[in-house]
């Protein structure tokens, strides 16, 4: 009997090394007295404390919540403290952690509440109407949470309000202990849903994981690193490679105080934290630049190890001002929620070169280009769709199986990006399949008009994107945001300099702003419908979506 126990704890501990909670235990361990989380004049939180806060969290939600495993939980939150916790406590905890966007409206959340099937609702003692109104109408329990300081204990303490719904009985008994699997899904998120119904996507323990430590490996992040939290943690970019990464690392993190990112107080934040890195989508980046401008904010005071842009197209100009005003390397990758975020990344210095206009070689995982009819894997110098597969990847999307089959042919993942692979491993995208513009037979890759136009100096933002045309089929356009006196000719002209006549834009619409999503991120088809589609009369033979 004896024996067999042993065999028995072996497997588990042998099972807990691939595990997201295995790494952040081994980091509070390693590290208890360092820093993990920093809010700036409200909370600073060791590893050993977080690590405490998360197990009473995870078993106040197992024994009065009744989260058993495989239970998906939906929490609502800005980027505060309590969300860090309650969502490592529910993975802890054996659940399934679903963060949401807090500004989803009532009718949005009750398709993510409804599609991952939630059984809890979870949200910061302040509350969230909609997300609320939504579980109500669902039939799901509401739980919020809140980080108490008492004066007469030296740590704070989680307190966990839990409203049941009058059907619902609280389950007892709840306290044993739960030993976390890698073939445990631990994060259900959806995909941005842009060209097509967001599809859901369960990524396990042994996949958040992976991608923690392909992050950390590249990045070579380590105890003594610390950064700003500008992204929103329900996104997978600011979730695994702000946050978790880190506090696997044993490295710090600062929560901005206002729960989301802020100009204004970015500058302090990062001095306050001692940060030696940031990642974020290039808007946020040129936003940074932009408010550098007080001999206070000189980023170069900061001394950076580097900084890390993913999640769109960075534009080289972008890259080389960001390296000129901050005296660190600019590294970008690529990264996709299917792939639990980290696909390729531009190494550091010591590592190897970085090469403008390439998100680089990919990290812990196989990346090809792949034939479309064949699915052989074609040669470097030769377009086609970026593919790739490696334990990072989720094994498909949820109840969804004609976007499996779609998705998973020939034994890779396919993206749904056209990419090329230069000799030394280096991956240039050229654009997501359905936005190239097809103008009359013509392939144009927006991504290299959008370098161009960020290329003109009075250009502060600009993206080009497809327009329906009765001529060519589609037609190229674009939007730019000038940092003065900029009018349309100046642009066509520039772009004239600079591009194939068939690639310059036949119409340049000048404003002041773009629309964004929530993490910052410019979607073509967002702006095509704001600009040019919403604005075409009725029983126009144009009115229809941009193909881009």
């Amino acid at each position: 009997m004896e024996k067999e126990k042993e065999k028995e704890k072996e497997k588990r501990e042998m099972a807990a090394a691939s595990t997201l909670t295995a790494l952040l235990k081994k980091a509070a361990a390693a590290f208890p007295s360092r820093r993990a989380v920093l809010v700036p004049g409200k909370v600073d939180l060791s590893h050993g404390a977080l690590d405490a806060l998360v197990d009473a969290a995870a078993a106040r939600l197992a024994s009065d919540a009744g989260v058993e495993p495989g239970h998906v939980v939906a929490l609502s939150f800005p980027n505060t403290v309590e969300l860090v916790i309650m969502f490592l406590a529910v993975i802890r905890a054996r659940g399934v952690a679903a963060p949401l966007n807090p500004a989803y409206t009532q009718e949005e959340l009750e398709f993510y509440l409804s599609d991952s099937e939630s059984r809890l609702l979870l949200t910061n003692a302040e509350g969230n109407p909609a997300a609320q109104a939504a579980a109500a109408k669902l039939g799901l329990a509401h739980a919020s949470a809140s980080l108490l300081f008492l004066e007469q204990e030296q740590q704070p303490k989680i307190h966990l309000s839990l409203l049941l719904l009058p059907e619902q009985q609280e389950e007892e008994g709840k306290e044993e202990r739960r030993h976390n699997s890698g073939d445990d899904v631990g994060l259900f998120l959806h995909t941005s849903g842009t060209t097509s119904r967001p599809k859901g996507v369960p990524l396990t323990q042994a996949n958040l994981a992976a991608s923690v430590h392909n992050i950390r490996s590249v990045y070579r992040l380590a105890e003594t690193d610390a950064t700003v939290i500008v992204l929103p943690l329900f996104h997978v970019h600011g979730l695994l490679c702000g946050l978790l990464s880190s506090l696997a690392s044993g490295a710090a993190v600062t929560l901005p105080a206002a729960g989301r990112f802020s100009a204004s107080t970015f500058w302090a934040d990062m001095r306050a934290s001692n940060a030696t890195w940031y990642t974020a989508v290039p808007t946020i980046h040129q936003i940074i630049l932009d408010t550098s401008n007080k001999a206070q904010d000189d980023p170069k005071q900061l001394a950076l190890r580097f900084i890390r842009s993913c999640s769109a197209s960075l534009a080289p100009v972008i890259l080389e001002k960001l390296e000129a005003a901050f005296g660190a390397p600019v590294l970008e990758a690529y990264a996709m929620t299917e792939a639990t975020h980290l696909m390729t990344s531009n190494p550091l210095p010591q590592d190897g070169p970085r090469k403008p206009g390439s998100v680089g070689r990919p990290v812990g995982q196989e990346l090809a280009i792949l034939d479309e009819a064949t699915g052989a894997i074609l040669p470097p110098g030769q377009h086609g769709e970026v593919c790739i597969r490696g334990p990072n990847v989720t094994a498909g999307y949820k109840n969804n199986p004609g976007a499996n089959q779609e998705a998973f042919r020939f034994g890779w993942f396919h993206t749904g990006d056209i990419g090329v692979v230069d000799e030394q491993g280096y991956l240039r995208l050229v654009g997501r399949i359905k936005e190239l513009i097809n103008r009359g037979g013509e392939k144009i890759s927006p991504i290299e008009v959008d370098a161009v136009l960020l290329d003109h100096p009075q250009v502060k933002q600009a993206v080009s994107f497809g327009v329906p045309d009765n001529k060519y089929g589609e037609e190229i356009n674009c939007a730019v945001i000038p940092r003065g006196a900029l009018g349309e000719d100046e642009v066509l002209s520039h772009c004239r300099k600079n591009l194939a006549a068939f690639k310059v834009p036949k119409k340049v619409f000048i404003t002041d702003d773009l629309p964004k999503t929530a993490t910052g991120k410019i979607q073509r088809r967002i702006v095509a419908h704001h600009f040019v589609v919403s604005k075409q009369p009725p029983n126009n033979n144009n009115n229809k979506p941009a193909s881009s």
